[in-house]
């Protein structure tokens, strides 16, 4: 689409960019208000041949995956294949399967060669344990992986625990991406403590310039509410009692997942589908006192009716 755009630019015609056609089965841009046909033979930039199934279309491309940041080295090395097979699918023989083996390792140590190499092969393979374990998407892992690279470029991790650096990356792409997660669940998949974490944390966005934005209670409800087996319509509730709560500015200086465990509580007995605090604490990581403390402060501050 981009590309498509520049060429409409390049054109050299009377005819205003909007009223331009491509013409995919032709290769021809066309001017929809004179029919005057701007540019032919287009050279098609895709690939000379046709696939008609995903299968057919993974069995015939010859290239290899998008560049990642969550392989130590972006994925750009080539792997000897652990199956000793040739080209045909025939096995090797034994001479030349002991051959291959000594490529295989060679090959191995060629692709981590510096500390740095070593750290980031070392600092992925954890990363993608506790985003496995944490269940988090890609757009998260390659974030983390961004700012962990930008930590070893800027040399802070030297002298840290390289564990401790992985996670605090991992809770700054989640603060980024607006992902609930707290630094207690990132500390229970790891052999650190929570205190040394956030040292991290405060560290990577003090030094990297990151501005992290403030969580919001809303964003903890879908997946509260999920685990809760809630409705719809309890979450939808839940959501704006945390609204009217911001309007009030309620919200400032509170824990965020304390907030939306004490307006879940409240949807719960107001559309009629309770759950017990001691249950909602657990699934919010806080304590009953807490989700009792909130539940007491926005059902006084909204005056809300809850039914007995």
């Amino acid at each position: 689409m981009v590309l498509e755009e520049e060429v409409k630019t390049q054109l050299e015609t009377d005819c205003p960019p909007d009223a331009i056609i491509f013409d995919a089965e032709k290769g021809e841009y066309i001017c929809t208000t004179t029919g005057e046909v701007l540019e032919s033979r287009l050279i098609n930039q895709g690939p000379e041949w046709r696939a008609f199934t995903p299968e057919e279309k993974e069995r015939r491309s010859r290239v290899g995956g998008p560049l990642s940041a969550t392989v130590h080295d972006r994925g750009l090395t080539t792997v000897i294949d652990w199956r000793d097979r040739d080209a045909s699918g025939k096995k090797l023989e034994p001479k030349k399967r002991l051959e291959f083996i000594r490529y295989r390792k060679w090959q191995i140590r060629s692709r981590i060669q510096s500390s740095v190499d070593r750290n980031l092969a070392q600092a992925m393979n954890e990363l993608d344990r506790i985003a496995n374990q944490l269940r988090l998407t890609r757009a998260v892992r390659e974030e983390a992986a961004i700012i962990y690279r930008k930590a070893v470029e800027k040399g802070l991790v030297r002298g840290r625990s390289i564990e401790s650096v992985v996670a605090a990356s991992i809770y700054v792409a989640c603060r980024l991406k607006r992902v609930p997660r707290t630094l207690d669940e990132i500390s229970a998949h790891t052999k650190t403590n929570r205190k040394e974490i956030a040292r991290c944390y405060r560290l990577l966005i003090k030094e990297l310039g990151i501005k992290v934005p403030l969580a919001n209670p809303i964003d903890y409800i879908p997946r509260m509410g999920s685990l809760l087996e809630l409705s719809g319509k309890t979450m939808k509730r839940a959501a704006d009692i945390i609204k009217m709560a911001k309007q009030k500015a309620l919200t400032a200086g509170k824990d965020p997942a304390g907030l939306a465990a004490a307006a879940i509580y409240i949807a719960t007995l107001l559309e009629n589908e309770r759950r017990t605090q001691k249950e909602i604490a657990n699934i919010a990581g806080v304590t009953e006192v807490t989700v009792r403390n909130r539940y007491k402060e926005l059902v006084k501050q909204l005056n809300l009716e809850i039914p007995e």
